[in-house]
């Protein structure tokens, strides 16, 4: 070997122990640099704060804001004592966890490489070897287990003070251990739609905290026991228990479409009823929850789990064959259809994303069907847009021109920080008096309820969902009242129109009474004449 050979194996040998190494740690995430960030942009009681103050429940909705140790328990107490009073307090909690991954990690370390659950091994591996760099395990020391402790004080905690220091687990207690789906969960973030159609982040489940509390209606309702309905399903940027369901926090549970059910249903976004009655939900009813196996990671879905339909999960975890806690890279309409989205389609941010699913979909169809199916979902949406568009401008101006029935006499104004509106969102939570008058709740109705699920049953291919059940029938059943009511509402204000004052001669003469005189007239003199004839 010569010099200038030897001296070229001498670097790469260098770069491969002391660079790469480096450059690998470099690109990992920092926990703690992720966990500050968190906290630093979370937005807590949110804008509006002032207006309202949380109730008891809602320290489990934001335990980062509102949770507060209970004082029924008093002193420290170790992680044995943890397990022990909460077998016989909490049964229900203990067995959950006493059978789930976190209670029994031996059993992850003990897998065969036929196991379709595997590949948690290495993850169990990476956790560990993060936890030592961070001082959280000595070197060279495994985790035995993840107890209540660990997650309710910290982990590799000895003991904790019941009443003092006990805390509700956040995304970022989850993330000590779990950094790479924290990472990949907070990256929702950082989307930004091309034309502003969304503030940054949103929708995702990343910012659906703040899109909660910085909802005007929501924070000045009175009824916060109402309100925190919204809390439930919008915690998911506080909490990772709403996917993986505690304390069994099982990954083959959130692999599958119920996991997704609590949230993801009802009036205004209907995904789980319309992926259930779609071909895809009738596949899993009949052979999926028999035969699929949810063990299996999502990229291993069709070849060891043996799926032969997507499930919610498969379709919106994927983006380019790669599959993460990052929801959102091929979102397009978002929450609901706007004419700002549908007027930019074409836009290559959308267009790219277009690709994207056209990839999804080629797991399992043509590339001509994926095709077609989703150009016709596209126009069919716009379809749909157009109808309530028109809807919306008919209200607009009926609120503009005063003609809202009570709207002159009897439309309280809705409670700060809201603002009045007309067919506002704020009325379906909300109303006063003749606010909302009922063609506004009719078209707040057809925008937030029936468009979303016209939209909702297109794109998940259930064609009761969008053509006749829900969808366009509702859409033309809305259209139709409120058509109706415009047409009632303006024919009356007309025949209210007072009458405009008459000149008392001119009204004479234009009268009927004139006309009468002459005919008289004409017939009198019509006798004279007849009369002097003979």
């Amino acid at each position: 070997m010569n010099y200038n050979a030897a001296l070229k194996l001498f670097v790469l040998v260098i770069a491969q122990t002391l660079l790469l190494p480096a450059l690998s740690q470099a690109n990992e995430p920092d926990f703690q640099d992720l966990s500050a960030a968190y906290y630093k942009d979370h937005p807590g009681k949110g804008k509006y704060g002032p207006l309202w103050s949380p109730i008891p429940i809602q320290k489990y909705w934001n335990p980062k804001d509102f949770y507060q140790p209970p004082s029924s328990v008093q002193g420290e107490k170790t992680a044995e004592q943890c397990v022990e009073c909460h077998q016989s307090l909490t049964p229900g909690a203990f067995h959950a966890w006493k059978n789930s991954i976190h209670a029994n990690l031996d059993n992850i370390r003990n897998l065969s490489s036929e196991d379709a659950r595997f590949y948690k091994k290495q993850k169990l591996e990476d956790i560990e070897k993060n936890l030592r760099q961070r001082g959280l395990l000595r070197e060279s020391e495994n985790l035995a287990q993840v107890g209540c402790i660990d997650c309710h004080s910290g982990v590799g905690a000895k003991s904790v003070d019941h009443a003092k220091k006990l805390i509700m687990p956040d995304r970022a207690a989850c993330g000590t251990c779990h950094v790479e789906q924290f990472t990949e969960a907070e990256s929702e973030k950082a989307q930004t739609w091309p034309q502003g159609q969304w503030p940054k982040g949103h929708p995702s489940h990343s910012m659906d905290w703040k899109a909660n509390v910085e909802t005007a209606i929501w924070a000045g309702m009175p009824e916060r026991e109402i309100a925190q309905g919204c809390d439930m399903c919008h915690y998911q940027q506080n909490k990772c228990d709403g996917c993986h369901t505690r304390h069994t926090f099982s990954a083959a549970e959130a692999r599958q479409p119920e996991a997704c059910a609590t949230c993801h249903n009802g009036v205004d976004h209907n995904e789980f009823e319309n992926f259930m009655l779609s071909k895809h939900g009738t596949v899993y009813q009949t052979q999926g929850k028999a035969k699929w196996n949810f063990e299996a990671p999502l990229k291993d879905a069709l070849t060891k789990g043996g799926y032969t339909a997507p499930t919610c999960q498969y379709c919106h975890f994927e983006f380019e064959g790669e599959f993460s806690h990052n929801l959102v890279r091929k979102v397009r309409w978002g929450f609901n259809p706007t004419p700002a989205i549908a007027d930019n389609l074409q836009h290559p941010w959308f267009s790219e994303r277009k690709e994207a699913w056209l990839k999804t979909c080629a797991d399992c169809h043509s590339p001509g069907f994926a095709e077609a199916y989703l150009t016709a979902a596209d126009k069919g949406t716009i379809a749909g847009l157009k109808v309530e568009q028109e809807a919306r401008h008919v209200i607009e101006n009926l609120y503009k021109d005063g003609l809202l029935t009570g709207q002159k006499i009897n439309r309280p104004v809705p409670p700060a920080p809201e603002k009045d509106a007309p067919g506002g969102f704020f009325q379906l939570f909300w109303a006063r008096g003749n606010n909302p008058s009922a063609v506004e709740r009719v078209h707040a109705d057809m925008w937030e309820h029936d468009l979303v699920k016209l939209y909702k049953g297109l794109v998940h291919a259930n064609p009761g969902g969008f053509t006749y059940t829900e969808g366009w029938s509702e859409l033309m059943k809305d259209y139709a009242f409120i058509m109706n009511e415009n047409t009632v509402l303006r024919e009356e204000h007309a025949r209210n129109l007072p009458k405009p004052a008459k000149n008392g001669f001119v009204e004479f003469l234009t009268s009927g009474y004139l006309l009468g005189l002459v005919l008289i007239g004409a017939g009198v003199a019509f006798i004279l004449t007849r009369n002097k004839r003979s």
